[in-house]
Parts: structure tokens; sequence; C-alpha cells
């Protein structure tokens, strides 16, 4: 029997004539996958840097309001300060439970941005008494902490409890109040401003989830 030859491998290229050599194919492997320019990645560590900065910044302006001893907003004009009561003749309110000191102006919406808005002063005063109504934001977000807090001065409201104490200086003298009700409401129960027979203060402000989801109310009787 005869043994077969062994079968050649095709030479795919073209052989110049005359040329009878053997030539292997040629085998390439495939390129080794691109990687991305150093300054991309370096760009991508800048923004992801950036982000978690951005991130934590947003986080300290949401929990300043809530820092009621000032450890992310620092020190404001919001803080409980009683050092000056004998020359400051502001009128303002003092509840030392949430370490609040807020100054109250009458006039329109606009005196929000300066804290409270002593609302209807017609139907009350810690003087003549009826229903002396306070109200303030509760989260009013700013550029910075500090900004942040005092721009929400009644956001700790609702750690107000039944018998805490707080008082008021009105024209010239101080006045004490003390807890009686703590409640909710809806925007449209307009109620809470009723006038009074009785002498009380009535604090309110939104929700934190705004101005359509409700309000926290919370009615002081004069002592």
């Amino acid at each position: 029997m005869k043994k077969r030859k062994p079968i050649r491998s095709l030479d795919l290229r073209r052989r110049k004539p005359g040329d009878r050599s053997q030539r292997a194919v040629d085998v390439s492997y495939p390129a080794a996958p691109h990687k991305p320019a150093s300054w991309k990645r370096w760009l991508l560590l800048a923004l992801s840097i950036a982000m978690i900065v951005a991130g934590l910044y947003i986080g300290n302006l949401l929990l300043a309001p809530k820092a009621g001893l000032g450890v992310v907003s620092g020190k404001t004009a919001i803080d409980l300060n009683t050092a000056d009561d004998a020359t400051d003749n502001r009128n303002r309110i003092q509840i030392e439970k949430i370490n609040l000191e807020v100054p109250y102006f009458t006039g329109g919406a606009g005196e929000l941005d300066k804290g409270a808005w002593h609302r209807f002063p017609e139907r009350g005063n810690p003087e003549k008494g009826g229903n002396f109504i306070l109200s303030a934001h509760r989260f009013n977000i700013g550029t910075t902490p500090a900004e942040t807090k005092l721009r929400s001065p009644f956001y700790n409201l609702d750690k107000l409890k039944v018998d805490d104490a707080m008082r008021v200086y009105f024209d010239g003298k101080w006045y004490d109040y003390k807890v009686t009700k703590v409640y909710s409401v809806k925007p449209n129960e307009i109620q809470i401003e009723a006038p009074s027979k009785e002498a009380k203060l009535t604090l309110y402000s939104c929700s934190l989830g705004g101005s359509a989801d409700g309000r926290i109310v919370i009615e002081a009787k004069l002592q």
C-alpha cells in the first residue's frame, strides 16, 4: 500500500513567477483592547470627587436647621442668646428647648425673610390678649448651612411638647407662655388664625412636605 503524502497547507498569498518556495500562512492575533488616555482617567476621577463633595455639601445644607447646637452651620443670629437681653430691644420670641431666638415683624409676607411674621396684629398681642399669631418658614434652603438655618427658624417646631415654656419680648416687656396644644392642620384650615377671647400665642409653619401638605401648629397660654 502506498503511503499518502501529507497535505500541504495552502499559501493564500501570491507568489512571484518562478518562486517555488513554501510560504507559511501569516496568522495575526487581534490587537489588545485600547486603553483610555490617562487624561480621561483623571477627568473621571475629578468628576467623581466633585460629585462626592457636592453631595456632602448639599447634605450639610439639609442638616443645618436640624443641628440645634450649630454643629453643622455654626452659631447664627437665631440661636438663643440671653446674655444681651438687657440691651436687645427687638420684639422677639425665645424658645429654650429648641435653642431659638427669632425677631418678629408686622407687615406683609416679606417679613418672613427677616424672621417671624406677626400676622393680624389687630387680633392679638401679649399686652392686649387675644390670638397673638406668629408664622415663620419651616425650611428654606440657602447657599450656605448658616444661611439655610437663618431662613428656617421654625424647622424644629415639631420638637415642642405640651408644658414646654417660651417667652416673648413685646414693646419693652417680657411675657411668659406655656405650650397647651401641638397639632397639624390642612392648608385650608384657617381657623387657627381666628380671633380669640382667650390670651394665647399661636405659632405655625408649613410641614416639611411643603405648604400644600399642611401646617404644624403650636398653641401656648399666657402665664
